[in-house]
């Protein structure tokens, strides 16, 4: 059998609150020898610690999506060292930044509101970075309507630390400044969508040890998510 690592999980959801053993278990079963839960905050981060204690094939990720910015802390730095020394804590995110519902979209939203939103994502980025690169940590990378955004802000981080760009939508241009840094990318179920050629083609050009690959959302209840083959942190 296939050894399968699931590296984006979020065991932690109410969906898997009834039956959770039964679900890690069947993801054994069907040879994902560890899973990765990921945090979107620091709550989120500490419970998927939790499930890390509770299951021995169950590591954490910590870190605060970018969604979430405007309820973050002014610095989460000192929450996220702490919590990146728990052993079982193999990556920093999930990170990022998000531009794709800007709050000036909203009604009575403006200019400022985006500006605001934009500096605090960007800020939560910069020091999650910065933990991971202090702490030797992966990084898992979120990244929607701002990759060159995402791009600028992390390249001083390459060679410092590894990052996987998650659930990667672009085209072999942006592809390659991805993979030129070091970094890999992720492919999910938008490579089934009709209008995804352009990733099927990223996909194509991706060598074969830069990609991870998340099936689709039926196989949630397995806790897959996004895995790759044969990685060992």
């Amino acid at each position: 059998m296939a050894v399968f690592y699931d590296t984006h999980a979020h065991l932690d959801y109410p969906d898997f609150a009834a039956d959770l053993p039964q679900v890690v278990q069947r993801a054994n079963d069907a040879g994902i020898e560890k899973i990765v839960c990921i945090g979107t905050d620091l709550e989120s981060s500490r419970n998927a610690i939790l499930l890390a204690e509770r299951f021995p094939g169950v590591y954490a990720a910590v870190g605060w999506h970018p969604t979430h910015a405007m309820e973050a802390p002014e610095d989460i730095r000192p929450a996220l060292r702490e919590l990146a020394r728990h052993p079982k804590v193999v990556a920093i995110g999930e990170t990022g930044l998000d531009f794709y519902r800007m709050p000036g979209q909203q009604p009575g939203g403006t200019a400022e509101d985006d500006a605001r939103y934009r500096a605090r994502q960007e800020s939560l980025f910069e020091q999650q970075l910065e933990v991971a690169a202090e702490a030797d940590l992966n990084c898992v990378i979120h990244q929607r309507n701002s990759f060159d955004e995402t791009l600028r802000q992390i390249k001083p981080y390459a060679g410092k630390l590894k990052a996987v760009f998650h659930c990667f939508p672009g085209d072999v241009a942006v592809l390659k400044r991805v993979l030129d840094l070091g970094f890999l990318v992720s492919f999910t179920g938008i490579l089934t969508f009709k209008n995804a050629q352009v990733v099927r083609d990223s996909l194509a050009a991706t060598p074969m040890d830069r990609f991870m690959l998340a099936p689709s959302r039926q196989t949630m209840r397995t806790g897959l998510c996004e895995g790759h083959c044969g990685h060992r942190r």
